[in-house]
Order: C-alpha cells, then sequence, then structure tokens
C-alpha cells in the first residue's frame, strides 16, 4: 500500500496521511461478491477513470470527463453492455448518470467486473457522493461530496481503491 491508495474498511477510508468517513454497500463488505448482494468487494480495485457533471461543477482533475443527459450505465447482465458506459436510447436496464440528485456530480469508475463483466458477478463499483453520514449504498463506496472533491483533486491514474474486510 501506498499513501496515494484509498484504503477502505467498514470504519472508513485512509488517503494520503487522513482519515475520511464513508460509507459502503447496505450488504457490508464481502470476500464474495455476486449481483444483487449490494456488498462492497474486498481486494484491489485500479480507478480507471473520473466522471463528473459540467452543469454542476468545474473540472476536478485533467483526465475527468464529462457527462451529460444521455449518459447511462448498463447494469443488465442479459446484455454485451453490461457493466459499461452506454448512451440513451436503450432498451435495457440502466442507471442514469445525471441524476436529479448531486450523488453522481462526479464519480470514479473502478475495475471491478469491468471492462470484461462476468455476469452474476456485480455490476460496478463506484466512488460517489454519499447521501447522508455513513448511509449504506447498493455496494458502491460513497463520500461527503467536499471530501470527494479533495481526494479527486489528488488521485492519480496509480491511486487503487483497496476495500479491507
Amino acid at each position: 500500500m501506498t499513501p496515494s491508495d484509498l484504503v477502505v474498511t467498514r470504519w472508513g477510508c485512509r488517503f494520503h496521511g487522513r482519515l475520511f468517513p464513508c460509507s459502503i454497500g447496505k450488504g457490508g463488505i464481502s470476500t464474495n461478491k455476486c449481483e444483487g448482494d449490494g456488498a462492497t468487494p474486498t481486494g484491489i480495485h485500479n480507478i480507471v477513470g473520473m466522471l463528473y457533471r459540467p452543469d454542476r461543477m468545474a473540472k476536478p482533475s485533467d483526465w475527468a470527463v464529462p457527462i451529460g443527459p444521455r449518459d447511462l450505465w448498463s447494469d443488465d447482465a442479459t446484455h454485451d453492455d453490461y457493466n459499461h458506459m452506454t448512451q440513451a436510447p436503450y432498451a435495457f436496464s440502466h442507471e442514469r448518470l445525471t441524476r436529479a440528485d448531486p450523488l453522481y456530480d462526479l464519480v470514479f469508475l473502478t475495475n471491478w467486473n469491468w471492462p470484461y463483466a462476468v455476469k452474476g458477478r456485480g455490476s460496478a463499483i463506484f466512488i460517489h457522493a454519499w447521501r447522508k453520514p455513513r448511509h449504506p449504498t447498493e455496494g458502491c463506496v460513497a463520500f461527503r461530496p467536499d471530501h470527494l472533491l479533495w481526494i479527486a483533486k489528488r488521485i492519480t491514474h496509480q491511486t487503487r481503491l483497496i476495500v479491507q474486510p
């Protein structure tokens, strides 16, 4: 582990010598993640992208990519686009990336079950803003919005999400 890794446990996250409160999946931390369990998977996950809403915030990092109203994330395990970003119109099950609430105003993408998704292993594990302090997610890791922005300005392509039991 390095100081630039995001090290997450059920109690919080260490990053660059600081401790941050965070939320994890409602299913806790799991060594055996599967579709729909609401768990955050243990392991070392690379951060492979950063998305942001340009209508709500300035570009937080050189490598952040803007998202717009047509951007979606496929969560339909029966389709070839499963666990990949796609665009509307899209007839299969998906999650809209431009939400009415601020949860996805800034999102880090991890390589959990990506780019070659295994059906049943679970859809994307994002890092995003929390709904309220410590409110559980569907498996993602979530932070207070100002903490998420602070982290976004300091992560690099070498930063990893390390989830420990």
